[in-house]
């Protein structure tokens, strides 16, 4: 199981927390995940791709890397 973080961008709101924690756990092989305002740490078998690519898949102004 990898350990991954992301660094997020354009997250503010308790709202916009649990749209990106949902996208990130909708991600095949994430185990669990843990964010705040500015990061995200995930745990799983899944690729720092596609994390990146389910979070700005929200097209909500909110950027992963």
């Amino acid at each position: 199981m990898s350990h991954i973080n992301l660094t997020l961008s354009g997250v503010s709101t308790p709202e916009d927390l649990n749209r990106v924690t949902t996208a990130l756990m909708m991600v095949d092989g994430v185990e669990s995940v843990d964010i705040g305002r500015e990061w995200a740490e995930v745990e799983g078998r899944v690729s720092r791709d596609a994390l990146i690519a389910a979070v700005e898949a929200l097209k909500s102004g909110f950027t992963a890397r």
